[in-house]
């Protein structure tokens, strides 16, 4: 309950706030938008970047540990599934 009754202060407050200074509310986001767009962007080129260079490192052999990562996967899943059941059946 004080949480519903703080959370409709601060929203009360907020639009009162935002009602008195609406022009600096607007410099604000003028100024806040093209630093957002900036890091955004440098992110975006930097995540962008790095999958070039994973796809340029992948090979053929590359895909044939993942092969056999997947049967190492298998084995332990279904001995775990064995292990599983064995402890079923000792209750």
């Amino acid at each position: 309950m004080k949480t519903l009754i703080g959370g409709a202060v601060a929203a009360v407050l907020g639009l009162i706030g935002l009602s008195v200074w609406f022009g600096e509310f607007l410099q604000l986001l003028a100024g806040a938008i093209p630093v957002t767009l900036l890091l955004g962007g440098g992110l975006a080129l930097y995540l962008g970047f790095d999958e070039l260079k994973d796809s340029w490192k992948k090979d053929d052999g590359a895909v044939d540990a993942a092969d056999d990562d997947t049967d190492n996967y298998k084995q332990e899943i279904d001995e775990l599934k064995k292990e599983i059941e064995t402890l079923k059946t000792e209750k």
